[in-house]
């Protein structure tokens, strides 16, 4: 029989920011590939969600916790300890927040707000998931990117700044975790339909200038992230160490 590269059966994922957009996309293609995945979010409907998902037949658990505040990340940690039972196959650090400001007037509290969930979180969630990959010598660590992690946007000096930090984060890691068995990589979605860019879809000048860049001439979809992460969770990507994939329509290759 031949052996499916991209069964994720029997495996166990994390993924923030699953409630919605690119997250739940990522855990609904983990799940339909096998994994049992635990959707995180701040927002409590994400227990309702991994229950339509377990609906149709996936495997799926909510757990709600606020990753911008370091005491409920830690209680998170622990509970997803708990219940993973000290096994964990594959981690998607995907939550994320916008804000926008011109660089002359970008509050340092907004700053401070978009690197503690869009870097730090990222950085702690990672860690603790590395640790636990140590142990077993065989781990997946996925990180959420973007185009903004090397073309650079206007109004977002923070959200550059974190996702630029994602990328080199990523590579780090990967030098350092590659030789236990651990594979640490990280997708660099582009522009993408889902709420975190309802500013740049209101407004139509700059949404218009975007669109024509992109060759694939339409934005993403939270779909379009399933087959990137299934990739980079599975066999199929063992020797995939430290790399930044886009999924952008070919953006940045304009």
């Amino acid at each position: 029989m031949r052996r499916n590269l991209f069964d994720l059966s029997g495996r166990s994922a994390v993924v923030t920011g699953a409630y919605q957009g690119l997250g739940l996309g990522m855990a609904r293609g983990l799940a339909e590939a096998g994994a049992s995945v635990m959707l995180v979010d701040v927002n409590p409907l994400v227990v309702q969600r991994a229950e339509e998902l377990c609906s149709e037949g996936l495997s799926a658990k909510g757990y709600a916790a606020n990753l911008l505040d370091r005491s409920a990340r830690l209680e998170l940690k622990r509970t997803l300890s708990a219940d993973l039972d000290g096994k964990l196959d594959i981690l998607v650090n995907n939550a994320g927040i916008q804000i926008r400001h011109p660089v002359l007037e970008f509050p340092i509290e907004d700053w401070d707000t978009v690197l503690e969930l869009n870097l730090t979180a990222a950085f702690d969630l990672a860690q603790w998931a590395a640790n636990i990959m140590v142990k077993q010598g065989k781990g997946k660590i996925i990180n959420t990117a973007s185009v903004n992690s090397l073309a650079a946007g206007v109004n977002t000096v923070a959200y550059c700044a974190a996702k630029g930090g994602i990328m080199q984060m990523t590579k780090v890691m990967s030098n350092e975790l590659s030789s236990q068995g651990i594979n640490v990589n990280c997708i660099a979605p582009g522009y993408m339909a889902t709420a975190i860019n309802t500013a740049l879809v209101e407004d139509e000048k700059r949404f218009a200038e975007l669109s024509q860049r992109i060759p694939a001439k339409r934005w993403g979809q939270p779909q379009d992230m399933a087959g990137a992460a299934v990739y980079l969770a599975s066999d199929a990507s063992e020797y995939v160490c430290g790399i930044m994939l886009p999924v952008d329509g070919g953006y940045l290759g304009r």
